[in-house]
């Protein structure tokens, strides 16, 4: 099952407190970046952050799902406060390893 455009809308929604967000269509679902930064997606109608120390301190009762089969599990979120979304997608980002530029 594919995402609903509607659904990616909501998501979008509620990361309009967050710096620097963008997103791209894959397959039917979306890839969400922060400042080029690939921290999660929405899969299946599922909004998934990638799964770091930094993100389970916000989500402590998350259980890591698997965005599709082959994957790596990620953490579901369910905040409909944008403030503690920006805050959660800025610690998970912040978390991972900076993308290499061309050249280096």
């Amino acid at each position: 099952m594919a995402t609903d455009k509607e659904y990616l809308t909501e998501v979008l929604a509620l990361l309009e407190s967050a710096d620097g967000i963008r997103f791209r269509p894959m397959m039917g679902e979306f890839l969400l970046y922060r400042n080029d930064t690939l921290f999660g997606g929405v899969y299946d109608n599922r909004f998934l952050i990638k799964d770091t120390a930094a993100g389970r301190a916000l989500l402590p009762d998350a259980v890591p799902e698997l965005p599709y089969e082959g994957a790596k599990p990620m953490l579901p979120v369910d905040l409909c406060d944008p403030t503690a979304v920006a805050e959660l997608v800025n610690a998970t980002a912040d978390a991972l390893k900076k993308p290499k530029k061309k050249g280096e």
